[in-house]
């Protein structure tokens, strides 16, 4: 197995650990494309969150982030960082910046997705930032918006012929 495959594999293990699944993130994708896409399928939504997630940034990301989260769970970041992380702090927005490595992956259209997405909070993502004591998602909620936000962007590039500017 080459390093890429494992840390393609290592990358599910860890979003399904934390309770996410492909499938989920791909629901999110329908969310933001099924009006502009509407013959989109939740396999094809599933597919292009699969071929994101080949990419190594965003699979830097996801470690790092989920890392972050897990330390924190644990109470093993000094403090005042422990506490910023752990209350998910609304001025914190290296959890943001983490996740514009991601959404940057495929244009500009991306930023505007993951801001939708992560303002109304569809899917998963109300469950990842339910705040339940003792669980923190501060960076994977952010996170899975990201790849939602870039695996859209990614079927907007293409299928350029559903622009609404065509003229």
């Amino acid at each position: 197995m080459t390093n890429e495959e494992r840390l393609y594999q290592h990358t599910h293990a860890l979003l399904a650990e934390r309770g996410v699944s492909v499938e989920a993130i791909g629901e999110l994708v329908m969310f933001l494309q099924e009006k502009f896409i509407p013959d989109l399928t939740l396999a094809d939504a599933m597919q292009n969150v699969e071929i994101v997630l080949l990419k190594r940034e965003v699979q830097n990301a996801v470690m790092t982030g989920i890392q972050l989260d897990k330390l924190a769970e644990a109470g093993q970041l000094e403090a005042p960082l422990q506490n910023i992380i752990a209350e998910d702090e609304g001025l914190y927005g290296v959890d943001e910046i983490l996740a514009f490595a991601i959404v940057n992956v495929y244009g500009s259209i991306g930023f505007t997705n993951y801001g939708y997405i992560d303002r109304v909070k569809p899917g998963i993502l109300a469950k990842l930032n339910a705040h339940e004591p003792g669980i923190i998602h501060t960076f994977l909620d952010d996170i899975v918006g990201a790849i939602a936000a870039a695996a859209a962007s990614r079927l907007a590039h293409s299928h350029p012929e559903l622009e609404d500017d065509n003229y």
